[in-house]
């Protein structure tokens, strides 16, 4: 089948809808009807003239990732390294080749293309502390058809000289960014760890002014919290971002480890997000983040891949992950139902609102008037003979199902 590229469009297929449950999703047969990139209708009976799908097609929104570094995607896998350790020796490096404007721009439009590929359509990410390669990044996200946001990373100390830049340099330079279509920038100062005082105020002062995202790291290993108790005696990691006015409602913050119940009920109380990205955890081994110490204080949860942190540029992965993570810990682990509601609409409407932009303008949801943001599989398990289809098809996944990844109605990615 040739994929249509007409302002309208129709995929049936078995269709990955809200649940009952505000948590949850369920699956049922239909076909959406979509009108200039908007999904304008969705009929209860499969049409079996659709332009894409069909009877043993599953239909699902695209994949939201909350977390990830763009300049990382050709770094994912070297092994054996502690956090800080890595991004000396690894990561340091390889976002040092983004002063080259081309070299950067040509790598941010490889990466939107494996995005596409594993069914990724938003994403919040981190570019590098070029602003030229910044800006050049969201212009070949946008392009490639993405949505959400990218922010020039912020730093000016303990990391190498080729990549410090004066804190007055960096906050003037993201205070140019603007948005360019569905990208939104962010401001991004890496961690407290490379911010000096200067930058880390500088940045709660643009976050003020800017109805952008906000977007770090927290506590994601030990040797990170030695270094903030060393340049911040006495100060909880938490505490130096409120003191920044860092924590705000659009804020994500990545890891969010090693916690104590204090700070959840900071990071709660402002309505900041935490980004939990378990394969990351996992791969760097620095702790398993305790979602239900988090849950327990209302702290707004979103999923991650943190590539290459995270060595899976899947989601579906990333969600599976979040479960391990939970039966390691002892817990009762979330519900697939749930886990599909993670990587879709909640991590969907999440990064909405911290974009400032509507509900469904992210896609992330089969839903009338919601951007038509969606992936079209031909899974080879038998979901009819399964007790829990949704649990088959997480467990059971295979990124090679995808046949299209559409965003705004359009095919922008083929097998």
């Amino acid at each position: 089948m040739t994929a249509p590229t007409s302002s309208t469009l129709s995929i049936a297929g078995t269709l990955l809808l809200p649940g009952t449950r505000a948590d949850a999703v369920r699956l049922a047969p239909g076909t959406l009807r979509i009108h200039d990139g908007i999904i304008t209708a969705i009929d209860t009976t499969l049409d079996q003239h659709a332009d894409l799908g069909g009877q043993h097609a599953l239909i699902t929104p695209g994949f939201v990732d909350c977390h990830l570094h763009l300049p990382q995607f050709d770094s994912i896998g070297i092994d054996g390294l502690e956090l800080l350790d890595w991004l000396q020796r690894v990561i340091f490096p390889a976002e040092a080749r983004w002063s080259d404007t081309s070299y950067a721009g040509a790598m941010s439009a490889r990466v939107a293309r494996q995005l596409l590929s594993f069914g990724t359509t938003s994403v919040a990410a981190y570019a590098t502390v070029h602003h030229d390669a910044a800006v050049v990044a969201m212009r070949e996200l946008d392009a490639a058809g993405l949505g959400g946001t990218v922010g020039q990373v912020l730093m000016d100390r303990h990391a190498p000289a080729e990549l410090l830049r004066p804190a007055a340099q960096l906050l003037d330079e993201a205070a140019r960014l603007a948005p360019i279509g569905r990208i939104t920038p962010a401001i991004t100062p890496r961690f407290a760890v490379s911010c000096s005082d200067e930058l880390l105020v500088g940045s709660g002062r643009l976050a003020a002014a800017r109805p952008w995202p906000v977007q770090t790291h927290l506590a994601e290993t030990h040797a990170e919290l030695d270094s903030i108790a060393r340049l911040f005696p006495g100060v909880a990691y938490t505490e130096v971002y409120r003191r920044a006015s860092l924590l705000t409602p659009r804020t994500l913050l990545a890891h969010a480890i090693h916690l104590s119940d204090a700070d959840r009920r900071a990071i709660s109380a402002a309505g900041s997000l935490v980004a939990h990205c378990p394969t990351a955890n996992l791969f760097l081994q620095a702790g398993a983040m305790d979602r239900l110490a988090a849950l327990h204080e209302r702290v707004p949860l979103t999923l991650g891949s943190d590539v290459a942190g995270g060595p899976d540029r899947s989601m579906v992965r990333v969600a599976r992950a979040m479960l391990e993570t939970a039966k390691r810990l002892g817990h009762r682990p979330p519900t697939a139902a749930q886990a599909w509601h993670m990587i879709t609409s909640a991590n969907a409407d999440a990064l909405a609102a911290a974009c400032n932009t509507a509900t469904g303008s992210l896609g992330g949801t089969l839903r009338v008037g919601a951007s038509a943001d969606v992936l079209v599989l031909h899974p080879d398990v038998a979901l009819d003979r399964s007790t829990d289809p949704l649990s088959t098809l997480l467990y059971a996944w295979d990124d090679r199902w995808l046949r299209h990844t559409l965003t705004r109605g359009i095919v922008r990615w083929s097998a």
